[in-house]
């Protein structure tokens, strides 16, 4: 029985075992893609690089024999340097959106397509946990929000955008209209609290986020009620008040504490904020004059200065979001009623909600982390391939998929989606984000790895004239839809189709740089895979096999 080092770990293994299998023995997990345990290793992927002193060189671990004296070394820097490239060879032919173009654009980064489909499939209960998930005011939002998702959405390429905002609008007015509206559970309360400076649209975010985390949370605000902007400086035709008071009543209800009529500089100062509670989140929206100088922050052109991706400022548990730190001025006018002021307050209170309560949610990421003593690293960036711009004829390939309706209008401004309307709505949205984002080896490990997508030019440029290759999407089979682009030619579900004694199942197509995984002689995928689908698209590395319908 051979005996083999793995990062200086002895194992003794049977004859005939893998590196792979012997590093599992000392429960050292390294990478796989093209693997599954009881199929013939393809060794395709080389995501499971080792590296064996001796042999001069990298061998892929799924089916190279461990032999007796070997030393591996299975996670130097070297060695995940060579898994990087792999991977990002394997990306620079990988067609496809991890995220959808509409929740890349949205500030809050809001999972709007599992939105759509949840509505579309009548899970209100679950719909409103995905947009909470968030966006902490989205009946607010769905009236007054900019809608830069809207301009993203790849629909509109082919006729108008999906209503995103009047869906979420739906979505979170049925919930408050409902007998128990939604409210997320809480992390067990820590001796850990949290001055919020500013009830507005990004304290009330804060609030909410972070008193899910276990933290208490108190808002300090100047007015008499919360809201910020969002009661001082829009309309009631703009924001009707018994929204917003109901959705305010929903993050009190979690326990959050308000002080109202605390004035900056008078009532508060930033030394007893800082004497009396753990970590400060200052969210006084636009700067007024004297603001600065009682809190001690560091100032520049757009406001308070703060690290932009932890949110942190030059005082040590003290973070900043909102107006304040992206102001259009140095200084608002001190009067929320100033009329040379109102139409401009209007108008930043309305577009830029969207990211102070993404800003209040993202701060609240850092300040847990501050108060759990890790490293303040702020929000985690979900990594993300995308098409980019599509190609003549590849729109019709998506909307194949949706319903060909017109976008709904609504005749009063003030109405909102019926059930029916909103399913109708739903219905017509592309699909454009990977359906298997959360399950996709390639998208986990090239965020693991730091792999860049774009760090190679596509291999097929050899082939196509310098551009990609085009979007097809395979959707005969009545369950499961195929991507050829998100393919990396593994051939496991060949495998699967020939071990399950499909008829036709699957095979390689083509030679070199255009071999393609595909049903014999032209025929469909339903035909290819009419027993073991479900078998290929769990084994499937990627988003290339996936059900058509998950939510």
């Amino acid at each position: 029985m051979p005996k083999l080092t793995i990062d200086n770990r002895e194992v003794e293994v049977d004859n005939g075992v893998t590196i792979l299998d012997a590093a599992a023995k000392l429960r050292i997990e390294i990478p796989t893609m093209c693997f599954l345990k009881g199929y013939k290793a393809s060794t395709s992927c080389m995501v499971c690089l080792v590296k064996v002193n001796g042999l001069g060189g990298f061998v892929p671990s799924c089916g190279t024999i461990a032999q007796d004296g070997m030393r591996v070394e299975s996670d130097s820097e070297e060695v995940r340097q060579a898994r990087r490239a792999a991977l990002e060879l394997l990306l620079s032919d990988h067609l496809g959106d991890c995220i959808g173009p509409c929740q890349i654009t949205c500030p809050a980064r809001m999972n709007i397509p599992l939105m759509i489909r949840q509505i579309a499939a009548g899970k209100l209960r679950d719909a409103i946990a995905t947009v909470k998930r968030d966006i902490a005011l989205p009946a607010v939002l769905g009236r007054i929000c900019a809608k830069p998702c809207e301009r993203a959405c790849r629909r509109a390429a082919f006729d108008d955008a999906v209503s995103i905002c009047l869906l979420k609008r739906y979505v979170a007015d049925i919930d408050l209209q409902s007998a128990k509206p939604y409210l997320p559970d809480c992390k067990p309360r820590q001796d850990k609290r949290v001055a919020i400076v500013g009830a507005g649209p990004a304290g009330l975010a804060a609030a909410y986020y972070l008193t899910q985390d276990g933290f208490s949370c108190t808002l300090f605000d100047e007015h008499e009620s919360a809201g910020g902007g969002l009661r001082y400086a829009l309309s009631e035709e703009q924001l009707p008040r018994a929204v917003l008071d109901k959705e305010i009543a929903l993050i009190m209800k979690l326990g959050v504490q308000f002080q109202g009529q605390a004035r900056i500089g008078t009532a508060l100062s930033m030394e007893d904020l800082r004497r009396d509670f753990d970590a400060v989140f200052v969210a006084v929206g636009e700067l007024k004059a004297g603001v600065p100088a009682w809190m001690g922050l560091e100032t520049g052109p757009n406001g308070i200065v703060i690290n932009r991706k932890t949110y942190e400022t030059n005082l040590a548990g003290v973070f900043a979001g909102g107006d304040a730190v992206r102001s259009s001025r140095r200084f608002a006018c001190p009067s929320a009623s100033c009329e040379a002021n109102r139409g401009a307050s209007q108008k930043r209170s309305s577009g830029g909600t969207v990211r102070a309560v993404a800003d209040g949610k993202e701060a609240a990421v850092s300040i847990s982390q501050y108060l759990s003593g890790r490293l303040i690293t702020g929000a985690t960036k979900a990594f993300n391939t995308h098409i980019g711009k599509l190609k003549d004829g590849e729109i019709e390939k998506f909307i194949a998929g949706a319903s060909k309706a017109p976008r709904l209008t609504l005749a009063k401004k003030d109405s909102g989606f019926t059930d029916e309307q909103a399913r109708d709505e739903a219905a017509r949205c592309l699909h454009c984000d990977c359906r298997k984002a959360e399950t996709c080896k390639l998208r986990q490990y090239a965020h693991d790895y730091g792999a860049r997508p774009a760090r190679y030019k596509p291999v097929l440029s050899r082939v196509e004239g310098g551009e990609r290759r085009s979007f097809v999407q395979l959707p005969s089979h009545p369950d499961v839809i195929y991507e050829p682009g998100k393919c990396i030619d593994c051939g496991l579900c060949i495998q699967i189709a020939s071990k399950a004694g499909e008829k036709l199942g699957l095979t390689f197509i083509s030679r070199g740089f255009d071999v393609r995984v595909a049903v014999p002689f032209g025929r469909s995928i339903a035909e290819g895979l009419k027993h073991v689908a479900g078998k290929c698209v769990a084994a499937c590395p990627t988003g290339a096999l996936a059900f058509k319908v998950k939510s």
